[in-house]
């Protein structure tokens, strides 16, 4: 398997100190996702839980519905310049019935560590439809146990603080529980590879969760949140203005600059139980 971080000397500088020693950075490196065998996309993430990336990346794209179509999947033998497998291509097979995309027609699959959208054709492209009710969920959340999320990200990313150079999401219970985290150099990786543990798992839709993610609530990030059933969306950062819009879309709530002891809500306030309305 690819390795999560490495090792590189740097020159280090502090004040009119100036040392020269290793320092630790997240590895980022290709993966390719092919069905049967067909290239389909190309990401750019940090090694580890590719499997869950994959299912979440095909789930949120509307490729797949679950678990149960995907037949098998498997590393390809993608080998580097001394012939060991880099483990940086996986091989889907759909299950029988299940319709491979037309990537002519909306999008070119090359993504980025940084955006994972850039290759859509146009903002229609990407409005892909849910076959979730999120707006129906009935969910609400005490306002201390949101609060609490971010601190509890915070203390669960592992690479992140080896390294500082690491996205995190997690996946909340509406009571402030922690149920999964992953990391990655690229939002939307980290993101994806949190829904497909819930797809592996059996357990999407997510009703009733909360989506925390280090960054900002990007439109590409809500559309996840939409696909995977998940009521609440919460960053630390700012949302986007087509984040916005789409979440009052999808009936998603969405919440950013969520810090300290407060946040902005953007959209369905009415999923979040006040102090003074408890």
């Amino acid at each position: 398997m690819g390795r999560v971080t490495s090792r590189t000397p740097v020159l280090r500088i502090r004040g009119p100190v100036h040392t020269t020693r290793p320092d630790t950075v997240a590895a980022e490196e290709p993966l390719e996702i092919r069905l049967a065998g067909t290239p389909l996309a190309v990401t750019m993430r940090t090694p580890g839980a590719d499997f869950d990336l994959v299912h979440g990346f095909l789930a949120t794209e509307g490729v797949i519905a679950g678990v149960e179509d995907v037949a098998g999947l498997r590393y390809c033998n993608s080998v580097d310049a001394e012939g060991r497998n880099t483990y940086n291509v996986v091989d889907v097979d759909l299950a029988p019935g299940v319709q491979p995309p037309d990537t002519a027609l909306d999008r070119n699959f090359l993504t980025s560590s940084s955006c994972g959208v850039c290759g859509k054709a146009s903002i229609d492209a990407i409005r892909t439809r849910t076959r979730h009710d999120v707006a129906a969920d009935a969910t609400r959340l005490e306002l201390a146990a949101l609060l609490a999320m971010p601190d509890r990200l915070r203390a669960a990313q592992e690479v992140f603080e080896r390294t500082g150079g690491l996205h995190a999401a997690g996946l909340f219970t509406a009571d402030g529980e922690l149920v999964v985290l992953r990391e990655d150099v690229g939002r939307h990786n980290a993101v994806d590879k949190v829904i497909g543990d819930a797809v592996r798992e059996g357990r999407v839709p997510l009703t009733g969760h909360v989506l925390m993610v280090s960054g900002r609530a990007s439109f590409e990030l809500t559309q996840k949140a939409a696909m995977a059933g998940i009521p609440v969306l919460a960053a630390v950062s700012a949302p986007s203005s087509l984040a916005v819009e789409l979440a009052a879309d999808a009936g998603i709530t969405l919440v950013g600059f969520l810090r300290g002891d407060g946040c902005n809500v953007y959209t369905r306030p009415d999923r979040i139980v006040l102090d003074d309305q408890a």
